[in-house]
């Protein structure tokens, strides 16, 4: 492990001062009349004219103590304090960590890209119908029984009718159909109607519900907040501040705007449900001064991060997840963008006890989606998942009678024992695609490229599509259809 602790208490309290000074004199914007009355009950000072709202200092203090208390956590430096905070689950219990938990299998969920790179041409483009059913097809033929998701923006229909069209495609061609991405509120309720259809509740998701940074809680925002605190579902943001852009360039200053919004929100959620559950996950940015590229894997974003997420376990006892290997910096689909995705996990797992998904087939921070690099992800992740496996210790395991029969290895080696033969392939990493024989120049990565694309070409070729009742399907398409024309008419 890394740093232990990135504040002295002296630190912290200055942070906590400066957090507090920013709700009290800079606020939030809020573009949501049924929040500000939320907040303007809870005790902020709220200009509906201006849709501010401004927070007492005494009152976020009192806030932050009682968030304190519900975890029962203590504002402390010491060492002790500091390593059981590491693994502090989202309910607030703190527990000390004393293994690696495997990160699942990079899998085509609900982390919706907007670009499509075309496996076959090396075209990037923007998403379609055309190329989500790929992904669809792909995603059935890897992991089916877990589910497929709304992995791709589609940007060949209207906006507003974007997720029922994914809905529709996935209801038709997976056989786990996971929810759509409700990006604005009026699209949440005919996706719970067609998930009646299919007998599965709540059928869509709200995503990550993200400031426009600084300090904006912005109408479709906003609306999306509001929803998600009304149902009770656990409640927070998902922070993407960008130092030196959108916040202080320096790490202090990053972090003392940050966490004012993320305490804004947590306010707001309570204020609007006392019972809510609360939650929030930060991917640190800087900015490159000489090219203006905005990183969410460079080491200064990562450290801001860190800082961020200690920062609020300290003074509200509020666990923050630092988002995980899939925004990384590489363009272009290779054994470098995972190494790259690979190491931004595995330093998250160093400084905070948890080991986040290595990745899920991402390229240009989330921007765009690539099938090969899928395939590569899934690769490492099999050989990060090796590292959380319990030694099996047992006479066949230790096989004592191998060990007497290799002696000294004089006339024989252990890959001539049957017992190597036996135990081979549940004990190495055996990629596929990947070759372990480490990095050998650009003939071999294009070599490595091409297995992957045949691979997904297998897989895809290998779909069969389920069988669902045509008459469930007409309904979702009348669905569709009268949102269509509600919600482009409006």
């Amino acid at each position: 492990m890394y740093q232990l602790g990135l504040f002295t208490e002296t630190g912290t309290t200055h942070l906590a001062d400066a957090a507090m000074e920013i709700l009290e004199r800079v606020g939030v914007l809020c573009q949501n009349v049924e929040l500000l009355q939320a907040l303007a009950a809870w005790g902020a000072r709220v200009d509906r004219t201006s849709q501010m709202a401004r927070f007492p200092r005494p009152a976020v203090e009192a806030f932050a103590a009682a968030l304190r208390r519900e975890t029962g956590s203590k504002r402390s430096t010491k060492l002790e304090t500091v390593q059981q905070d590491y693994s502090v689950a989202a309910s607030g219990s703190a527990q000390v960590a004393t293994r690696l938990r495997a990160p699942d299998l990079p899998s085509l969920g609900t982390q919706v890209a907007q670009f499509y790179l075309d496996h076959r041409t090396g075209e990037r483009r923007s998403g379609t119908r055309a190329d989500l059913l790929t992904l669809i097809r792909l995603g059935e033929a890897l992991h089916g029984p877990d589910g497929v998701g709304h992995s791709l923006l589609l940007q060949d229909v209207p906006p507003l009718l974007e997720p029922l069209e994914a809905a529709l495609l996935l209801a038709e061609n997976a056989s786990r159909p996971a929810g759509a991405f409700a990006w604005n509120v009026r699209q949440v309720d005919y996706l719970i109607e067609m998930g009646e259809v299919l007998g599965i509740p709540n059928w869509y998701t709200l995503g990550a519900i993200c400031f426009s940074h600084p300090l904006r809680f912005d109408q479709d925002v906003a609306d999306r907040f509001v929803r998600r605190v009304k149902d009770g579902a656990p409640t927070g943001i998902t922070g993407m501040q960008v130092s030196g852009a959108t916040t202080p360039v320096t790490a202090a200053g990053y972090v003392a705007v940050s966490a004012a919004e993320f305490v804004a929100a947590w306010i707001a959620a309570r204020a609007l449900n006392p019972a809510v559950p609360l939650v929030g996950s930060i991917w640190g940015g800087t900015v490159d001064m000489k090219t203006g590229f905005v990183s969410y894997c460079s080491p200064d974003g990562m450290l801001r991060a860190f800082a961020l997420a200690e920062f609020l376990r300290r003074w509200c006892g509020q666990h923050v997840v630092v988002g995980g290997g899939e925004y990384c910096d590489a363009r272009m689909p290779g054994r470098y963008a995972a190494l790259e995705k690979a190491y931004k996990a595995m330093t998250i797992a160093a400084f905070t006890g948890a080991h986040p998904m290595v990745g899920e087939g991402m390229l240009e921070s989330g921007k765009t989606i690539s099938p090969v690099q899928l395939m590569l992800d899934r690769e490492y992740s099999l050989g990060v998942q090796m590292l959380a496996g319990e030694i099996e210790v047992t006479p066949e395991t230790i096989g004592m009678d191998a060990i007497l029969e290799v002696g000294q290895g004089l006339d024989t080696s252990y890959l001539q024992t049957s017992h190597t033969l036996q135990h081979y392939r549940d004990n190495l990493w055996l990629p596929s695609i990947l070759s372990r024989t480490g990095w050998n120049g650009y003939e071999e990565e294009e070599i490595v490229l091409a297995r992957a694309r045949r691979k997904v070409e297998e897989l895809i070729a290998s779909y069969r599509q389920p069988q669902v009742d045509p008459a469930k399907l007409a309904q979702l398409q009348r669905i569709v259809s009268r949102a269509r024309q509600r919600l482009l008419s409006d």
